[in-house]
């Protein structure tokens, strides 16, 4: 396995910042799981601390230029990591806080079948203003015209994947401002994973 020396670790940290795939692969598999035993020790969950090494690394790679004016990357990894944990802790505590809020007050989460208050309603109506117009046409024609994918195709045009395509963006968006709105539970991010970036 590659390993770190002092002549080399600037030389590696540099072909990643001019986007060096094999050189981030380097890096990956150097790191990555003393880091998340590092992470583990501060979230004691197996599962946040494989989310967190995997967070890390994708910022790492997407700011990859910023790498030549690091002088001791482990120092830099492990403290970017630690604060990425300790902001995930917080995260799931405040989510753990408002589901119990949710049950006593028998508010109803956004996915559930049967939605009783007029603050929510308005949440959905204000995400729907907000959604680009080809987005909000989609929607709208699904949701409340009920009609199908083929058929909301053809009134506007558009094939049926951009169809498709228009009413899961425009559902996402609609999820994340009720849920950052109400600040109830927010939405799991889907964690990209890191060889997706050596398919060719």
């Amino acid at each position: 396995m590659f390993e770190f020396t002092q002549s080399n670790e600037k030389e590696l940290l540099f072909q990643v910042a001019q986007g060096n795939e094999f050189a981030f692969r380097q890096l990956f598999s150097v790191y990555h799981q003393r880091l998340g035993v590092h992470i583990l020790r501060i979230t004691h969950s197996a599962e946040l601390a494989e989310e967190v090494v995997q967070d890390v690394f994708m910022k790492i790679w997407m700011t990859r230029e910023t790498l030549t004016g690091v002088d001791n990357f482990k120092a830099y990894l492990f403290v970017i990591s630690k604060n990425h944990a300790l902001n995930c802790l917080r995260k799931v505590a405040r989510e753990q806080m408002q589901l119990k809020k949710l049950e006593e007050t028998r508010i109803v989460p956004f996915n559930a079948e049967v939605q009783e208050t007029d603050h929510y309603y308005n949440l959905i109506d204000e995400a729907i203003d907000q959604l680009p117009p080809q987005q909000q046409k989609v929607y709208l024609m699904s949701r409340h015209n009920r009609l199908k994918y083929h058929e909301i195709a053809d009134e506007l045009e558009l094939s049926r994947e951009t169809v498709k395509k228009y009413l899961q963006i425009a559902t996402s968006s609609i999820k994340d401002y009720v849920h950052e709105h109400m600040e109830a539970i927010a939405l799991v991010m889907a964690l990209i994973h890191f060889f997706i970036f050596f398919k060719k």
